[in-house]
């Protein structure tokens, strides 16, 4: 019984954080950093997905650039993956808000 109680725990936990992610109240970045609980037997790829705009090809391309394995568990990466993937989701992010800002920039629209 205190098993279910523990897997309906950890699944309502990481619900409420994947919901956190998807509305960017919470940077995926920092999740891996920090690693909680709920995390630690959670897919990598599963986190990213959890991000608005983030599919399976999407994340697979990402992870690749590593070379990261979609199934890697966020408990399991040494704390060198972990600065890495933070620091390639930065940039990410800074590339993405550049592009934006370029094309607000110069008025452009978007058909």
């Amino acid at each position: 019984m205190r098993a279910l109680e523990r897997a309906n725990q950890v699944r309502l936990a990481r619900a409420e954080l994947k919901r956190r992610v998807a509305v960017e109240e919470v940077d995926v970045a920092d999740v891996i950093l920090e690693c909680p609980w709920e995390t630690h037997s959670m897919a990598v790829a599963d986190l990213l997905m959890s991000q608005r705009r983030w599919g399976q090809t999407r994340c697979r391309r990402f992870l690749a650039q590593i070379p990261m394995s979609e199934k890697k568990t966020v408990g399991s990466m040494t704390e060198r993956q972990r600065q890495t993937l933070a620091a390639l989701l930065a940039s990410a992010e800074r590339g993405r808000a550049w592009r934006a800002s370029s094309w607000s920039a110069h008025g452009l629209t978007r058909a």
